[in-house]
């Protein structure tokens, strides 16, 4: 996997010279790119686009395959002593009962928000059963491979951007205490009293939210099917939750949900009249540039945008004619802009007037807090009258960007 892995970061920087070559050929005859033109670039930006999900979820599977070889060398030393003078029959057993009371307990497991996942707007609620292909017979081997292929999918990228996580046990209101302003000392004269100034501090109140989704499967499928499905329904259902959860980390307005980024950040620069809500390579530099320093180079600064705008901001150039985006040639690093890392984010608006479509800062000012991490849970009464086995997902969080002063500010299409 990892050779093809290396395979899809050569190709993206292919489609990315093959972009360059475009742009620098039209900017040398001092003329705007041709439709034809446009389309082929469009086309490229696309192409690194997909191929760098691609990596992204590639890796994750990589990860998590190094986590599940793990995972079942660890369950082959637990039984492997209970097995030395046991017969075959009873050994299948074994496993089968610790697996059986391994899924009754219905442990809740953590699902790492370390990829990048498409928010779906609703989770409808659907009974699998092997009855039809789409509804899970497709998954019963006759002869049969047995690798699920799940279809790719689009991630939140602001827990990706640096978010700081915190972890509860349970889910009263949790006050954060923050400063809002810090003493000022003043020029004072030889014997003149010292002037008093004291810091001033707030809160930040992070609640506890809650997202879920609810499956279930028939018996007959559960048994009979050729692949890992409830490992597939545990990721599927962590995404949809997460992802769910995802939308309101970005533009969540903080009355009865969480409170986004986007809505909390503060405006850093707003674009020029009469460019749609374009922004020019001045426009970046100076987004960059009013984030104060401590933020501005903090290890946790990045860049937050849609994949759509990465198309634009590949365009640009500096003074010296550089490209401001530099794309990443190193398995699991991300895309620089200005030497600082470049997430995406479906969820944040694209370029337009009066839209919020970059954002720059320190992310990790954003809190995000979760109740026990992720809850995927099975239960076989729910539905014991139709023999359906039910799977839930559940996901209490919250957000809230702490430092509401400067940490995190936007580009600000023009509103007219």
């Amino acid at each position: 996997m990892r050779e093809y892995i290396e395979r899809l970061i050569e190709a993206r920087q292919r489609a990315w010279d093959q972009a360059k070559a475009l742009i620098d050929s039209a900017e040398s005859e001092k003329r705007e790119l041709t439709s034809e033109e446009d389309q082929t670039y469009t086309r490229l930006s696309e192409e690194m686009n997909t191929k760098q999900v691609r990596i992204a979820e590639l890796v994750e599977q990589e990860k998590r395959d190094a986590e599940a070889d793990e995972a079942r060398s660890g369950f082959e030393r637990l039984v492997r002593p209970e097995q030395r003078d046991v017969p075959v029959d009873t050994q299948s057993d074994l496993q089968h009962k610790l697996l059986e009371i391994a899924e009754m307990r219905s442990k809740g497991f953590e699902i790492k928000p370390e990829g990048r996942s498409k928010l779906h707007p609703a989770t409808e609620l659907r009974a699998l059963s092997k009855l039809t292909a789409g509804a899970g017979a497709n998954t019963v081997p006759t002869s049969f491979y047995d690798q699920l292929y799940a279809h790719l999918i689009e991630v939140s990228g602001i827990m990706a951007a640096g978010a700081t996580v915190l972890n509860t046990d349970s889910g009263e209101a949790l006050q954060v205490p923050k400063t809002t302003g810090h003493s000022t000392a003043v020029l004072t004269a030889e014997a003149a009293v010292i002037a008093a100034s004291d810091p001033a501090f707030g809160q930040g109140t992070l609640n506890a939210f809650k997202y879920a989704v609810l499956v279930q499967l028939s018996n007959e499928l559960l048994t009979d099917t050729g692949v890992d499905i409830e490992g597939y329904l545990a990721m599927q259902a962590g995404r949809a939750v997460g992802n769910a959860f995802g939308v309101h980390a970005i533009v969540g307005t903080g009355t009865a949900q969480p409170t986004g980024v986007v809505t909390s950040a503060t405006v850093g620069i707003t674009g020029s009249a009469g460019v749609a809500g374009a922004f020019t390579a001045d426009n970046l530099i100076d987004l960059f540039y009013s984030v104060i320093a401590p933020y501005r180079n903090s290890p946790q600064a990045a860049w937050l945008m849609r994949d759509a705008t990465m198309g634009a901001v590949r365009k640009l150039k500096d003074t010296t004619n550089q490209y401001l985006w530099q794309p990443s040639i190193q398995i699991g690093v991300p895309d620089t802009l200005f030497g600082k890392p470049v997430y995406t984010d479906p969820n944040v608006a694209a370029v337009a007037l009066s839209a919020k479509s970059v954002l720059f800062g320190d992310f990790s000012q954003y809190l995000v807090r979760m109740v026990r991490g992720i809850r995927f849970e099975r239960s076989d009464e729910f539905a014991f009258s139709s023999d359906l086995v039910t799977f839930r997902c559940i996901l209490r969080a919250d957000g809230l960007l702490i430092d509401q002063t400067g940490a995190v500010k936007t580009y600000v299409g023009n509103a007219a």
